[in-house]
């Protein structure tokens, strides 16, 4: 039974899943909320009838980050805990193998901006916050933060952004393209619930097939991208051409 993070599915927008994190008042991260993500991410990922899926962190705030009280309390060893956790997370997120989308009301710092970067697509009200907040309590960010972080933005302004932990908003975070999307704050969930029904009518092993591949540019060697590339279309390509074969 989760206490903190749910599945939904709602008549609104049929194939079109939400996890939502439900941590007042800020969201803010524990082993368990990590542990319960990742569990969330495999139900996702497994559901016939899940063709797409918004993270959402209800209509105040995304998620403020690690709750650095409870990360502060712990013993090396049991941070070590919390670090793996938190980075089978956001992984877990990553390899939902349908679009995602993150729907960022309020702030998404920290950990929480990781999360947001797990998704496929990110929308967010145009009066939100965003910051790499970790080295403002001393640390640096982790669950592949900094890959997901210098992907997107480059060296340099990665760089800025980590050493600083500055807080930026909505209009910067599109420039950097942090988001994609950038809409009023009642608007964000709508938006990415119609970015998400694009593709519920989508051949669902085929989008799975091709976030896969993207994902694998920045993952694997050259020869190993290009082996699972064709791999994948052999694989989509058996499956849409000759299903009806044998």
């Amino acid at each position: 039974m989760s206490e903190f993070v749910s599945v939904y599915l709602g008549a609104d927008h049929p194939g079109v899943a939400t996890l939502v994190l439900s941590r007042p008042p800020t969201n803010a991260m524990t082993r368990q909320v990590y542990r319960e993500i990742i569990a969330a991410a495999a139900e996702l990922g497994r559901r016939d009838d899940v063709a797409a899926v918004i993270l959402f962190g209800g209509h105040e705030i995304f998620s403020a980050g690690d709750d650095m009280p409870a990360l502060r309390a712990l013993s090396p060893q049991e941070a070590e805990t919390w670090a793996r956790v938190r980075h089978e997370a956001i992984e877990a997120v990553g390899a939902i193998p349908k679009p995602t989308v993150a729907a960022i009301t309020g702030y998404a710092l920290g950990a929480g901006l990781t999360l947001a970067f797990a998704a496929d697509w990110r929308v967010s009200g145009d009066n939100a916050k965003f910051g790499a907040t970790e080295i403002l309590a001393g640390l640096i960010p982790d669950g592949a933060a900094m890959a997901r972080l210098t992907r997107t933005l480059g060296p340099s302004r990665a760089k800025e952004l980590v050493y600083s932990g500055r807080f930026f908003g909505a209009e910067e975070a599109l420039m950097l393209g942090v988001i994609d999307e950038m809409v009023a704050p009642d608007d964000v969930y709508d938006a990415a619930a119609a970015w998400a029904g694009r593709f519920v009518e989508g051949p669902a092993h085929a989008l799975a097939a091709a976030k896969a591949g993207v994902d694998d540019v920045f993952e694997l060697s050259r020869s190993e991208r290009l082996a699972a590339e064709r791999r994948r279309y052999l694989e989509v390509f058996a499956r849409t051409c000759h299903q009806d074969d044998g």
